[in-house]
């Protein structure tokens, strides 16, 4: 059954891809195309721009974190997820509502006597994409290199320190070689991210991007290959930088000293113990802005050239749930998330118990097949699914995705999200003896009955942390959802909230009230992951 189900929802997407859009002449009038060559080319610098953006963030962070205890550590640390209750596409309307033409930043400017600036215009969308991108996904580097930090030996650093080296030098010879793992997991997992992120240039307009592009050939299919081999290089690149950032993390430096004395934080007193978590709060306060301008229009009556809304009201989240697309796509959402976790929770605890315990023959493609959804982007999944069912007539019995999506979407979800059941339950399996199973194996317990009666009871934490990543990530997932649905009636949450922002109109509003909701969601399923795991949360983003 577990090869059915990696056969059916991960490796046929993918072959009908590489089979539709593997074609050199394709590929090479493709580059040909200014426009599709242009695409790619900003797609690559808009995520190598917002891997920088990340990596300026979040450094820092994690060394202050690591060195010095200070006022406000524990609140500053547990705030870290903060920027991620809400997904960037929905934050790109409180980003506007910032930096559009008649935002609160040209409020500010006309006050002063100013002139309007246009930041979101031609260029401007590029950088507006890169900003709120990394300050959705710094968190994730932060805990890959909190966790690299954390294995550092600190003697080394004393050693060097009473050598006479300086702090710099330390940190470029010692620190830096040590946290590298941290780095290109963390970084790497960035930027294909950034890499193939459909929603926030399409809610930005910003469509010389090859995600965006992709979406706008979803209608030529069955006539144009050209979809297929914009589709098939993003998955190439994205491969390629996984495998990259796999090989490069691979026989670390930091591992070497894994298991050493860990450092003890430097008390800071006086008005020091307050600087860092200014640097904190600043950080975590600007990434929250767009979280905050949403709050503000959602609940606001007129929000038109001021810095603060005119008036009150209620009646945004009255207007939301009187809406026909919002009600129905929250059950819509719940029944594609609770079926893609419940497949993705068996898929991916059968997965790491064949390869942390049973260690069956062929256990290792397992694991490398529940992995490989994080090489492939969402995008390239969802195309992939939805050109199975436009080429095989099987696939579109099944899974149709005009008159009943639920189980396209729910495999769609599921596969996106297995690497994350699987990284919680092989971990809670390293830390559990395998006395017990070997006990009862030996009085003649077969395996089934040994996983249910010993080894779920002992995994209970690590599956129900699998299950709310999936569960949550796939009430809010984009591509997908933009991608595979096309009748209003099957709208997931997220495609209602794009569908509402595209409305003249109050449709802004409307959908930033839904999105409030999406990010108090968010913020509960992150706040019980982090309460359950805490600093353990980190493995969950690392390769």
């Amino acid at each position: 059954m577990l090869s059915l189900f990696f056969a059916v929802f991960l490796l046929l997407p993918v072959g009908t891809v590489i089979a539709e859009g593997c074609s050199w002449q394709i590929i090479v009038s493709l580059w040909e195309n200014p426009v599709y060559r242009g695409g790619l080319i900003n797609s690559f610098l808009l995520a190598i721009l917002t891997t920088l953006l990340v990596f300026v963030l979040a450094l820092p962070l994690a060394l202050l974190s690591d060195r010095y205890d200070f006022r406000g550590k524990g609140l500053w640390n547990a705030m870290i997820l903060a920027p991620m209750i809400l997904p960037p596409f929905v934050g790109a309307l409180g980003f506007q509502q910032i930096f559009g033409y008649y935002g609160v930043l040209n409020t500010i400017i006309t006050a002063w006597g100013g002139c309007r600036i246009d930041f979101l215009g031609g260029d401007g969308k590029f950088f507006a994409v890169a900003l709120i991108e990394a300050l959705h996904l710094y968190p994730i580097l932060y805990l890959n290199l909190a966790a690299a930090l954390a294995n550092c030996d600190p003697a080394l650093n004393e050693a060097a320190r009473n050598l006479g080296a300086s702090v710099w030098r330390r940190f470029f010879t010692i620190t830096l070689p040590l946290i590298r793992p941290g780095i290109l997991a963390g970084g790497s997992l960035v930027l294909i991210w950034s890499f193939t992120e459909l929603g926030t240039p399409l809610m930005f307009g910003f469509t010389r991007v090859t995600p965006v592009q992709v979406f706008d050939g979803l209608s030529e299919l069955e006539s144009n290959p050209m979809p297929y081999a914009l589709v098939l290089v993003m998955m190439i690149v994205s491969s390629l930088l996984y495998l990259a950032g796999r090989l490069l993390t691979g026989g670390s430096g930091a591992s070497a000293v894994k298991g050493a004395s860990t450092s003890v934080a430097q008390q800071l007193t006086g008005i020091k113990a307050y600087l860092p978590g200014i640097f904190f709060g600043a950080v975590t306060i600007m990434a929250i802005l767009p979280h905050i301008a949403l709050l503000l229009i959602a609940f606001s009556q007129d929000y038109y050239g001021t810095i603060l809304p005119g008036s009150w009201t209620l009646a945004n989240f009255q207007n939301a749930l009187g809406d026909k697309l919002v009600v129905p796509s929250i059950f819509n959402s719940l029944r594609y998330s609770l079926t893609a976790t419940l497949l993705a929770v068996t898929a991916g605890t059968l997965c790491a118990v064949l390869v942390v315990r049973w260690k069956v023959r062929g256990a290792v493609l397992f694991d490398l097949l529940s992995m490989l959804p994080l090489a492939i982007p969402g995008i390239v999944m969802a195309f992939g699914f939805l050109g199975m069912t436009v080429k095989f007539s099987w696939a579109s019995a099944i899974f149709d995705p005009v008159n009943s999506p639920l189980w396209l979407l729910a495999g769609a979800y599921a596969i996106r999200r297995i690497p994350y059941v699987v990284r919680s339950v092989a971990s809670g399996l390293e830390q559990t003896p395998v006395v017990l199973e070997e006990a009862a194996l030996s009085v003649g317990a077969s395996r089934q009955r040994v996983f249910f009666k010993i080894l779920a009871p002992l995994l209970t934490a690590n599956l129900l942390i699998g299950g709310l990543f999936a569960f949550s990530f796939s009430m809010l997932e984009v591509s997908d959802s933009l991608v595979l649905v096309q009748k209003s009636a099957f709208y997931p949450i997220t495609k209602a909230i794009f569908e509402l922002s595209q409305v003249l109109g109050a449709g802004g509003v409307t959908a930033s009230a839904f999105g409030v909701w999406t990010m108090v969601f968010m913020a509960a399923t992150l706040g019980a992951a982090s309460a359950i795991l805490g600093k353990k949360l980190g493995a969950l983003f690392r390769f």
